[in-house]
């Protein structure tokens, strides 16, 4: 027994043709689909290119469009021409023309011939997962959907919205329980002649064809009727991103792909010469008995998925500028803010930047400029000292300053007198160390010679700004549990 492979093609028949001519060189019979859109004359040039291989044939013609039936028919077509044709054939591996056959047929036949009994096919109820895209769910399973989601949103949009405000649904089929999958599977002849021959076949597909993107539901519901035994995972290896739109495959992929032990890869770039030539390479041995691992590419996929959804921690984009208190992160890095420790220590600021592994500023907020480390007029990111440049927005102030300099911890000194409107920002940031001396503000009016009423009138003011960082380093350690007073900064002495 061995494996019979159904293609579906519609775009990049050159490519289609070197898959189809690397499995039946194999010894592999191939039937293959071509999209009833693609032209006469590149039809007749793909079927003469492969006419010198006695297994490849070409099924009935179907105009293929996106989340319709013409899929399924186009599958159903190329399966039956696969059982009638080529009764030495165990399983039936559905492809497309944009994949790539990562391992030797020997090495699939084998794995197959391990597993007769198996089928290899994703199929899970709509409850057990997340990654159904377009906001369909069960829906998809109980709406009508007469109108093509890609030509005629508009009106697709507004039926399913009349469909709920009327609270319409369609009756599923007795005995049938909806699965969801990826269209991509590998069927024993034994399961796959069942459901072509399933006496109920006319009702289910009455069915299937008012459902949305059945070419994901179809087989994957049906073959729980009548498969001995499941493996709910395809051997395709295919990713999608948050769009539901299939990752693209290019040559940068290449150890990705060999390390992923998967037999088909989808869906590779056409112009991906480095794969094409790698892979269709019969001489190169594969890790023969090695079982399908795609879970490191799983993991990259799924980091990458998380940095272009959320970025990263404490970088503010124009593409993805966060809401308020929902950011990933406000900031990079660990940092300190000292409010009232330079008023009562003298020269604290030298001290600090002496003993603590720490970049140490002066007053970042104060009113006249921005007091940098070391006196500095620019820092990285082409910060200046300006107050003006400051106070235009000081929360993009501070998280580019923290930006810039991540690698080397910042602190820097905060009173009464500087600019206020980082205190809630600071207070409520994971990584702001806060430490706060109550009531310093007043030695510096203590110490001065300055009327009576001058002092009382500033005096005031600070005590009023104080109480506001007060409270907000109070309910900001509350919140995150945080009163053990850890510091991010490490002392080089004691």
């Amino acid at each position: 027994m061995t494996a019979g492979f159904v293609m579906m093609c519609h775009t990049e028949l050159g490519r289609a043709a070197q898959v189809a001519r690397f499995w039946a060189k194999a010894g592999a019979p191939v039937v293959v689909h071509v999209d009833g859109k693609v032209g006469q004359p590149a039809f007749d040039a793909f079927a003469h290119g492969l006419s010198d291989l006695d297994n490849v044939s070409f099924s009935r013609r179907f105009n293929c469009e996106w989340g319709t039936w013409s899929l399924v028919a186009a599958a159903q077509a190329g399966a039956q021409q696969m059982l009638d044709r080529h009764p030495q054939v165990g399983h039936v591996f559905l492809a497309s023309g944009a994949c790539l056959p990562l391992r030797p047929l020997a090495e699939l036949t084998a794995y197959l011939a391990a597993r007769p009994q198996t089928d290899f096919i994703e199929s899970v109820t709509a409850a057990d997962v997340d990654w159904t895209a377009g906001g369909l769910h069960d829906e998809r399973f109980t709406l009508h959907f007469p109108f093509s989601w890609r030509r005629q949103r508009w009106l697709f949009d507004r039926y399913v919205r009349l469909q709920r405000r009327l609270n319409y649904r369609r009756p599923v089929p007795a005995g049938l329980e909806p699965h969801l999958g990826s269209q991509w599977w590998c069927l024993t002849r034994r399961t796959l002649t069942a459901i072509l021959q399933d006496p109920d076949r006319a009702r289910q597909e009455r069915y299937f064809r008012g459902v949305w993107i059945p070419d994901e539901s179809y087989f994957q519901t049906l073959v729980r009727r009548h498969s001995r035994s499941i493996e709910s995972r395809s051997l395709t290896l295919s990713k999608f991103d948050v769009y539901g739109k299939p990752h693209v495959f290019y040559d940068d992929h290449l150890d990705l792909l060999r390390q992923s032990d998967c037999f088909v890869a989808r869906k590779v770039w056409p112009r991906a010469n480095l794969l094409y030539r790698r892979f269709l390479d019969q001489k190169i041995p594969a890790a023969a008995g090695a079982d399908p691992d795609p879970v490191r590419v799983d993991r990259l996929f799924a980091a990458a998925t998380e940095r272009r959804t959320k970025g990263r921690a404490g970088l503010y984009m124009q593409s993805r500028f966060p809401r308020r208190d929902h950011e990933n992160g406000k900031t990079p890095a660990p940092y300190a803010v000292f409010h009232g420790f330079a008023e009562v220590i003298e020269e604290f600021e030298p001290w600090a930047t002496k003993h603590l592994a720490a970049r140490v500023h002066g007053h970042l907020f104060a009113p006249e400029r921005v007091e940098f480390a070391g006196g500095a007029v620019l820092q990285p990111g082409c910060l200046s000292d300006s107050a003006a440049l400051r106070d235009y927005n000081p929360q993009a102030f501070l998280t580019n300053l923290l930006w810039n300099a991540r690698g080397e911890t910042q602190a820097f000194q905060f009173g009464p007198r500087d600019t206020q409107a980082c205190n809630w920002f600071m207070a409520t940031d994971p990584n702001a160390q806060i430490a706060v001396i109550t009531g310093a503000w007043a030695v510096p009016l203590f110490r001065s010679n300055r009327d009576f009423a001058d002092l009382r009138r500033e005096g005031l003011d600070c005590k009023r700004s104080n109480w506001r960082i007060w409270a907000f380093c109070a309910r900001c350690m509350s919140r995150r549990g945080c009163g053990s007073g850890r510091s991010p900064i490490s002392s080089k002495t004691r």
